[in-house]
């Protein structure tokens, strides 16, 4: 059984805790939920940058993971969209940074943009092309490792052959 202090050692020499918290659903009880998870060792973004604040714990000794969303896979927006994710949480970087899905959406504000008929708009950005980005804001420092969320065997081996960063893990949902 995984405890609080059992990590595995990522491919960037980082180590991530075993067990995680997730925070995306709840919006109302996020702060309060973050704050104690960050007493037991674990939002959207600026619930958990706000908890992080009021507990006092040192940056250095948490492991933060966010995601780059669908609508910000085309390469010029992932690192606003980073950048706005490290304003939220009141940091200067993130422990990883995980791509989502290998599918874009299009461009834009709205989380899953939808056409007049309801249905959802896809982008046309190639997930090798949004992980050549995200490799761009790991070599600058501001995600200590990237990885993939999602991912099909295939989709994984295709991005490892054409890209130069391995992804250091694979969320799946």
């Amino acid at each position: 059984m995984a405890t609080q202090s059992t990590t595995f050692k990522l491919n960037t020499g980082a180590e991530i805790p075993a067990v995680g918290f997730g925070t995306w659903q709840d919006k109302d009880a996020q702060e309060d939920a973050v704050t104690e998870a960050l007493k037991a060792g674990y939002g959207t973004e600026p619930a958990c940058g706000a908890a992080i604040k009021k507990s006092g714990i040192p940056r250095s000794t948490l492991f933060i993971t966010t995601k780059l969303w669908n609508n910000a896979h085309h390469p010029s927006d992932v690192e606003p969209a980073l950048d706005a994710s490290l304003k939220d949480l009141g940091t200067d970087y993130v422990d990883l940074y995980l791509m989502h899905w290998p599918v874009a959406f299009g461009r834009g504000d709205a989380m899953i943009p939808k056409d007049d008929n309801g249905k959802t708009i896809n982008g046309d950005t190639d997930y090798v092309d949004t992980w050549k980005a995200m490799e761009g804001v790991y070599k600058k420092g501001k995600a200590k490792a990237i990885g993939i969320s999602n991912f099909s065997r295939k989709e994984t081996e295709r991005l490892i052959k054409e890209s130069e960063v391995v992804p250091a893990a694979h969320q799946i949902e």
